[in-house]
């Protein structure tokens, strides 16, 4: 038998809160972006993705914007201190529990996220995955142009994202597959998938999954 595939989210379903958000929180604290101008912007956006109309591009230059002037050393930097101050707390111990029951039984594990690579990619270490699959960012000579690279791995690109990579990888098949989401954002890859988990979901998502009796879960009790 094939080797089941275990796709999990991350923000609001790995973590308790969303590491985008946090990012821009994350530059406010560090004094990178004038507070109150930074913070209305950065709730706009998220307000924008929680009601599931978000321009991602738009995001991901505004996320980017204010360290593309930064070497690769002071990014490095950055980044790590944002994944030691803000990002481990975040992190739910039951979801490192769930990831870890699927490693255990052998499944392949792959975390599937809006949020770019730059910040993902660290928390996708922490939790031992077997692949990252993310909003890949351009770049420009050693840094980041603030533009999207590929498909955004957000909504319907999500699932274009994932066959993509599927498609180099014969083994693994979303007809055994599982798949882990809070958002009414990852519906269509949540129809997509054979068994779908709505974790701690929010209210659109909620309802899908009681009318289409999908199993519900808590990684927060």
């Amino acid at each position: 038998m094939a080797r089941r595939l275990a796709l999990f989210d991350l923000d609001n379903t790995l973590l308790a809160g969303d590491s985008d958000h946090a990012w821009g929180e994350f530059l406010i604290h560090k004094q990178l972006v004038d507070e109150a101008a930074h913070r209305a912007v950065n709730d706009e956006f998220y307000k924008n993705y929680l009601n599931g109309d978000l321009d991602i591009h738009a995001y991901v230059k505004f996320t980017l914007s204010p360290i593309l002037d930064f070497s690769s050393q002071q990014r490095h930097a950055l980044q790590a201190e944002f994944m030691e101050n803000t990002v481990l707390p975040m992190i739910l111990k039951q979801g490192l529990d769930l990831v870890k029951s699927h490693k255990d039984a052998g499944d392949y594990c792959v975390m599937i996220t809006a949020t770019n690579a730059f910040i993902t990619a660290p928390i996708a270490e922490r939790f031992e995955v077997d692949q990252l699959l993310a909003t890949d960012l351009e770049l420009d000579g050693d840094g980041f142009s603030g533009n999207i690279a590929g498909i955004p791995c957000f909504r319907d690109g999500k699932v274009a994202k994932l066959e993509q990579w599927l498609g180099t990888n014969g083994e693994l098949q979303l007809s055994h597959s599982i798949f882990y989401s809070d958002s009414i954002n990852d519906l269509a890859l949540l129809e997509r998938v054979a068994e779908a988990v709505a974790v701690d979901p929010d209210a659109q998502l909620l309802s899908e999954a009681r009318e289409r009796g999908w199993r519900t879960l808590s990684l927060r009790r």
